[in-house]
Order: C-alpha cells, then sequence, then structure tokens
C-alpha cells in the first residue's frame, strides 16, 4: 500500500491526521497539491502535527479543540471519512459535512472493546447546521470507502 489514505483508513499511519475539507466550505485549488480530490473536497494525510495546523488554519478551530466539543455527540462518518449522518438531521432538511478531523490509535488490548480488536479511527465532522459529531470505528471494520 502506498497511498497515504488507504494506509491511514487501514490503522497503518498512527503519527498522521486525516483532513477532509469540503468545496462548498474551504475552496482552495492549491490544497490539492497536499491532498486527494474526492467528489466533494479535498482529503488530506498528512503527520499529525501540521495536519492540527493546517485544520485551525483551514477552520479556525484548534483540531483538539473541535475533537472535544464533537465527542460526546455521536453521528455516523463514512469509513472514507469524505461524507456522514447529522445526528441532528431529519428527513426535510439538507444538511451536508463541511469537514472532518480524524485520526488513528493503536490497539490496546488493556483497554478492550473496539481497542482490543484492532486499530481505531477516531472522526470528528462539523455539519452545515453547526453541529459538530464524531463517530469510530476498527480500521480492519473497511467501512465503505467508495
Amino acid at each position: 500500500m502506498s497511498n497515504p489514505r488507504e494506509e491511514f483508513l487501514a490503522g497503518d499511519r498512527l503519527e498522521d491526521v486525516a483532513l477532509f475539507l469540503a468545496d462548498s466550505y474551504v475552496s482552495d485549488e492549491r490544497l490539492e497539491r497536499f491532498g486527494d480530490r474526492v467528489d466533494d473536497g479535498i482529503l488530506i494525510v498528512v503527520d499529525g502535527e501540521r495536519g492540527r495546523s493546517a485544520f485551525q488554519a483551514a477552520t479556525g478551530t484548534g483540531a483538539m479543540e473541535f475533537a472535544k466539543s464533537a465527542m460526546s455527540n455521536e453521528g455516523e462518518i463514512e469509513g472514507d471519512l469524505t461524507d456522514g449522518h447529522c445526528p441532528d438531521a431529519s428527513d426535510d432538511e439538507d444538511h451536508a459535512v463541511q469537514f472532518v478531523f480524524a485520526f488513528a490509535e493503536a490497539q490496546n488490548e488493556e483497554v478492550g472493546g473496539i481497542y482490543a480488536e484492532g486499530a481505531v479511527v477516531h472522526a470528528y465532522a462539523q455539519c452545515t447546521c453547526g453541529t459538530a459529531f464524531s463517530d469510530r470505528w476498527n480500521a480492519v471494520d473497511e467501512k465503505s470507502t467508495s
């Protein structure tokens, strides 16, 4: 595997972070130099420190502060990190993910639960409605990456 995105999603890049920035949120063609163009934005995988700085520059919010604010509100984030389902969405409302911040944590059998099963991807998203939410899963679960 030589694709940083695939390696990250497989739990093989524990020192890195992933950022998804929707075109509707940040439109800057220069970002394509740092990541992969996806249908509705850019997905960037970089080392943790640079990633946290890039996240703050793009969103105006500290990455870990954002993660803490989203942590208590569980939603569903797609396994490819480019979309999700806002927990505050109803059928008659239009909700879309503006950005996602994610990191992977190594397997830890002592903690138990999903941590004992393999590396865990922690993902935090911001919806167009303003709701921040989180999701997590085992990297080996291979959530949809399409």
